[in-house]
């Protein structure tokens, strides 16, 4: 009998491999909703602390995190042999790019490790972000090599990308739509019944591409508009016009237009990366180039240089060179009162004002110190380090920067964020 014709098995272990920014909130939130998980990473500290209850992501407060161990119903390890006997399975790793090249080393070492322990019922889904047909072709042979059972016989796989927005204070976990797939109608009749426990609505679509497609599109949606709004930002004070009251203004319409905001670039793990995954896929199978994607990868790429030319002439005007200057650069995090230092642009800038002879120091009060750059100095926030410096930059707006402060005490300000106003503040 095939699991499209046994009854439905009842979920109740559910495994999430990956305790990271998209990991931790579904496994908090699914012993929340009565499960019990076992969470696995690779990274033995990650887990340590994470027993202990100490949460590095801000959408898990360590409250949330202390009240899910305390229920007995969550347990953190780096050790697959404890995932035996689950009901689901979520696959919540890295998928970088490494030279341009998509690296699914992290899934394909997912699932060989679980694979042994897939039981006949037992559903597996990939969230992790991945061009189109990574699941099926890439996951479901590792899947049924290691387990010797059979995908759709035998176990449900699919497909639901994650929409995990950090910090963001209306859109959750539980209460943004997830998009789901199965690889046939009894894999996504599991899957289904397995997140409507966990989020107040699903999406459900008609094949695993599909879902895969919709994610990569939303982020290039994203970065295409972000790069939009970054050149215009960089020929519009040219033209005697302020980007930033242009795109308020513009935001007035009701109908048409969607305010996109820019910055010193992009970074996390989804706009640099994401779109690069379509673009790739489609000239390895189609054999042509996804424009917008390229285009918007070279404006981006490039906004750090622009905030250094910016920052540069405004040093000159004031008779200093970026060399020998002293810069106070606020955040190095890709986004407001986040942590995460993926891929950030404020990092890029600030090595490459270093790489200019410049003596920075930055602030970064939400990033764990033992995942900073080592080779950026960090310091506090005072008003001694503000009137020291040649240039406060603002590279990431973090709302808990003292900017009444920093506009009081500093002399020079480049503002990428448009928190500061004032005779002395430049904004992108």
């Amino acid at each position: 009998m095939s699991v499209g014709q046994r009854p439905c098995r009842d979920q109740r272990k559910l495994t999430v491999v990956g305790q990271g920014y998209v990991g931790l909130p579904l496994a908090v939130r699914a012993v929340e909703a009565g499960f019990s998980v076992v969470g696995v990473d690779t990274d033995e500290l990650r887990v340590k602390r994470l027993g202990s209850g100490d949460s590095f992501i801000g959408g898990v407060s360590n409250t949330r995190l202390i009240s899910a161990l305390d229920s007995g119903r969550y347990n953190v390890t780096t050790d697959y042999n404890r995932i035996s006997d689950f009901d689901i399975c979520a696959i919540t790793v890295p998928t970088p790019l490494r030279d341009g090249v998509p690296d699914l080393s992290s899934v394909e070492c997912a699932a060989r490790s679980i694979a042994p322990h897939i039981t006949r019922g037992a559903t597996v889904i990939l969230e992790s972000t991945t061009y189109p047909g990574t699941t099926e072709s890439l996951l479901q042979p590792l899947l049924e090599d290691g387990s010797g059972l059979k995908a759709g016989a035998d176990f449900h796989l699919g497909y639901s990308p994650e929409r995990i927005d950090p910090m963001n204070p209306h859109w959750k976990l539980e209460n943004t739509p997830k998009v789901i797939s199965g690889i046939g109608p009894a894999s996504l009749s599991s899957i289904e019944r397995f997140y409507e426990r966990v989020v107040e609505r699903t999406v459900p679509v008609s094949s695993c591409r599909t879902a895969e497609l919709t994610k990569l599109l939303e982020n290039t949606f994203r970065h295409v508009n972000i790069a939009l709004v970054n050149e215009m930002a960089t020929f519009s004070r040219g033209l005697g016009a302020d980007i930033w009251e242009v795109i308020e203004a513009a935001d007035t319409k009701p109908f048409g237009f969607m305010a996109f905001r820019p910055g010193p670039g992009v970074g996390g793990h989804c706009l640099p990366v994401d779109p690069s995954y379509l673009s790739w896929q489609v000239k390895r199978v189609l054999k042509q180039e996804v424009r917008f994607i390229a285009l918007a990868n070279e404006i981006n790429d490039h906004m750090p240089d622009h905030v250094i030319r910016r920052i540069s002439r405004g040093l000159n005007e004031r008779g200093k060179s970026v060399n020998g200057s002293r810069v106070l650069q606020l955040g190095l995090a890709y986004k407001k009162n986040t942590g995460d230092i993926r891929e950030s642009p404020a990092i890029v800038l600030a090595r490459s004002l270093q790489g200019l002879g410049a003596h920075v120091a930055a602030v970064e009060p939400h990033t764990d110190p033992y995942l900073l750059p080592p080779d950026i100095i960090c310091v506090e926030l005072t008003e001694a380090e503000i009137r020291a410096a040649d240039v406060v930059v603002v590279a990431t707006d973090h709302d808990d920067f003292d900017y009444a402060l920093v506009k009081q005490a500093g002399t020079y300000i480049f503002d990428t964020r448009n928190r500061c106003r004032g005779d002395h503040v430049e904004v992108l």
